[in-house]
């Protein structure tokens, strides 16, 4: 049943977020991460190559993202744009901003758990990061509409009415499946609502037979998952695990990528340094300068003492903060860095990641403000002031760009002018005619070319690819080498019947040549 304000509130994230596309796509920004290219690109070769297969999913990212956006990225001119990437994500931010309001309403009178669903939703970088193939607003809506759920399902055991718990709680295996099914923290998150759940669960045993139907189901939905994720990798990879020690597992980037003798990030094996590098692009990314951190860090702190002090649905709140664990231990143990241009090795990286804790940070913010609004007897005021400072702030982080958007700018700024240049050489070449290259690496040239994967030989032709990478010239048209990729390696091995047609040269690139089989005709 949908309630009136959470449709008032549905309706007006529907408007953020269209607004915020019309922005973002009016300049050109919803292909500045070279992962949101990287989805859409998985999402097509699922259908659009000559070997068409699930296990063209790859290993490492988890699938239901991808098969989101497939419906999408089967309109050339949405996949050719980034369009195609907006709506999944339009749609996660939505469902997100009206389970912010539905959670912050368990601890916080509905006014106030509008602020914090407004404090949430305005929040630039997450209104960017909605425009995009990224998977941080999916994720978002999961684990918030999974908290809303569980919570449910315990405040109805608590009320000794389990007729009324199996709904919510059957939700919120299926909401937990496809988090498992989207990133790696579902299935940490997964764990701990088990857990929680499974401490009032097997109280109640002996509840009515939808109750323990439903209590079956969730149980089914969240083992399920992950087992079927390891056969997938079993069965495709011949490794359960290569998705986490596999040749492009974060393991072996990290492995390839480190300098001998050296850690290979600060926050390397050192939790402590790991923890305040995600606290301070959770932060940074929620409001700017070092004093506005502090004080939202203290305010969040501190709204969590209130929200817990209420001795309803405690472990809901807690779970609010388990981000922050999980990328703790997985920036310092996990081979997963995070990079800020104001800390070494001053750069960016994965400080998206930091959007996790938008949620805590919004909720128990505005909590703080609740109670001393009540206790200095100025509801009205505080209220006001509330909804001033949070479009101030929101105002303030927008004008200075979105760290996440700072983060896109920076590392696609040679990225995106190489890979337009390759689309401008190959884009003559003719639809009937073979290009052999390594695709992944570069899938943004042959989106800003809008030329389909089916006319490529590329990685994913399991069959065609080892052949195409013995004989280059003898199995396709032209092929494009960039110094370091496999191509490059075919060609210097087996360089009969190629001419060099063009070089493409780009600062902060490899080079990149094409080459024409003397068995085709030219262009």
């Amino acid at each position: 049943m949908i309630r009136r304000d959470d449709l008032a509130v549905a309706v007006a994230a529907t408007v953020a977020s269209v607004l915020a596309l019309a922005w973002f796509a009016a300049h050109h920004e919803l292909l500045l991460y070279g992962d949101a290219v990287a989805h859409l690109h998985i999402a097509r070769r699922i259908f659009d190559t000559d070997s068409p297969a699930l296990s063209n999913l790859g290993s490492v990212w988890l699938p239901l993202p991808h098969l989101l956006l497939m419906p999408f990225v089967m309109v050339t001119a949405l996949w050719h744009s980034g369009l195609a990437g907006a709506p999944p994500s339009m749609l996660s931010y939505i469902a997100a901003v009206v389970a912010m309001f539905r959670l912050a309403k368990r601890w916080l009178p509905s006014r106030w758990a509008t602020l914090a669903a407004f404090a949430f939703a305005i929040n630039p970088g997450l209104l960017y990061m909605q425009t995009t193939a990224m998977t941080e607003p999916l994720f978002l809506a999961l684990f918030l509409w999974a908290l809303v759920f569980t919570a449910e399902c315990l405040h109805a055991i608590d009320a000794g009415e389990l007729h009324r718990a199996a709904r919510p709680l059957l939700l919120a295996g299926i909401l937990l499946m496809c988090a498992v099914l989207s990133r790696y923290d579902g299935w940490v998150l997964t764990a701990l609502v088990g857990i929680l759940l499974l401490s009032r669960v097997r109280k109640v045993v002996a509840g009515p037979v939808r109750f323990r139907l439903a209590a079956v189901a969730f149980t089914v939905l969240v083992i399920t998952a992950p087992l079927a994720w390891l056969w997938f990798n079993a069965r495709y990879f011949h490794d359960p695990l290569d998705f986490l020690r596999g040749p492009y597992s974060a393991r072996a980037i990290e492995a390839r990528t480190a300098t001998p003798g050296h850690a290979p990030h600060p926050g390397y094996h050192r939790p402590w340094i790991a923890l305040r590098y995600y606290l301070r692009a959770a932060t940074l990314g929620a409001v700017p300068g070092v004093a506005g951190n502090l004080v939202l860090l203290a305010m969040a702190f501190a709204g969590t003492v209130v929200v817990l002090r209420k001795a309803m649905l405690q472990g809901i709140a807690l779970l609010l903060w388990f981000p922050l664990a999980f990328y703790t231990y997985s920036v310092a143990y996990g081979s997963v860095p995070i990079f800020m241009p104001i800390w070494p090795p001053n750069s960016y990286y994965n400080t998206r990641y930091g959007m996790e804790l938008l949620p805590a940070l919004s909720l128990f913010a505005v909590a703080t403000v609740y109670a001393l609004a009540r206790w200095l007897r100025h509801d009205k005021f505080w209220l006001g002031a509330g909804y001033a400072v949070a479009l101030a702030n929101a105002l303030s982080l927008a004008l200075a760009t979105p760290l996440v958007l700072q983060e896109a700018k920076a590392n696609s700024a040679t990225r995106i002018p190489f890979e337009r240049a390759i689309a401008e050489v190959i884009q003559p070449i003719r639809p009937d005619q073979k290009l052999l290259m390594y695709a992944s690496a570069y899938a943004g040239a042959l989106q800003d070319a809008g030329r389909p994967l089916r006319e490529t030989v590329q990685e994913s032709d399991y069959y065609a690819w080892p052949v195409a990478l013995q004989d280059p010239a003898g199995q396709a048209d032209y092929v494009l080498a960039v110094d370091g990729d496999p191509v490059a390696a075919a060609v210097a091995a087996h360089p009969q019947r190629l001419l060099a047609v063009a070089t493409i040269t780009c600062q902060g690139q490899p080079r990149a040549i094409l080459y024409r089989s003397t068995k085709s005709a030219a262009p």
